[in-house]
């Protein structure tokens, strides 16, 4: 922590401006920052606070709506539309509007042509809506304000994709797509007797590792066995996690044939 000449200081008084570093992003206007005994401590408070937002999110997902028309709780569909080209809106307002019946209506609360704007966002904030865009992306600021905001965007290239999906949630039969998204790789350095099996001593090469999850086993760049992270041990003590660049023990359920040199790959399936 530095003040405003540059030296180093230990202590800031109410008002006093500091420097500091070692965060890993810009702290957000409005803010608290608290002072906890060590990492851990730190780390375990900011996990709390991250579920406890996730769990206030507001998230507004064709998915949910479609269950939700199939439970009868929803009883419309309202959506923004956005195009690449002036001549493409007609056609997809037309076709969904003729997917709407008795008991659900469609409801285009805007369409247009040209980027996704944070205006589009904060539109589907307000009506509760979705966001389609047809050869469109969002402008990088409505990107994360959708996010922040658990805003779905959807994007398409092929008209009949688009109004089979809204067609299923129509119907409340509309699945959830997930994808892959890797956590991180950690290299077999050593292997140890444990009960009731083997445990690989490992060198997280990047990312992290995170203990419950799933993980596949990596030999000669074919995968020998998939399952979850079942222990993770630095040095005696049991962590949730571990950064790259440090070592530290690995269980994975129902396999112990581990061997120098596999790699071990972390990953998290995320709902698109």
């Amino acid at each position: 922590m530095f003040d405003d000449r540059g030296r180093r200081v230990r202590r800031a008084e109410p008002s006093t401006p500091v420097e500091i570093l070692g965060l890993e992003s810009v702290a957000q206007a409005g803010g608290i920052m608290m002072v906890v005994a060590d990492e851990r401590e730190a780390r375990d408070s900011v996990a709390k606070r991250q579920r406890e937002q996730a769990l206030k999110a507001k998230t507004l997902m064709l998915v949910d709506l479609s269950s939700q028309i199939r439970e009868g709780r929803v009883k419309g569909l309202n959506l923004i539309l956005k195009v690449d080209v002036q001549g493409s809106i007609e056609p997809i307002k037309s076709s969904l509007e003729r997917l709407e019946n008795e008991q659900v209506k469609v409801r285009i609360i805007h369409s247009g042509s040209g980027t996704i704007t944070g205006s589009d966002v904060m539109l589907a904030i307000a009506s509760g809506g979705v966001i389609i865009g047809f050869n469109t992306h969002p402008e990088p600021g409505a990107k994360r304000l959708a996010e922040t905001e658990g805003i779905e965007i959807r994007h398409y290239d092929v008209i009949y994709n688009l109004i089979e999906d809204m067609e299923k949630a129509l119907t409340g039969i509309l699945e959830p797509v997930y994808v892959e998204v890797v956590e991180g790789h950690a290299q077999v350095r050593a292997m140890f007797n444990v009960r009731p099996g083997k445990v690989a001593g490992v060198y997280v090469t990047d990312g992290r590792v995170i203990r419950g999850a799933p993980a596949r086993v990596m030999r000669n760049g074919q995968m020998i066995h998939e399952s979850n992270i079942s222990s993770l041990k630095h040095f005696k003590e049991h962590v949730p996690e571990i950064a790259a660049g440090s070592e530290c023990g690995i269980g994975i359920e129902g396999f112990n044939d581990f061997q120098i040199d596999d790699i071990i790959e972390v990953y998290r399936k995320e709902r698109k």
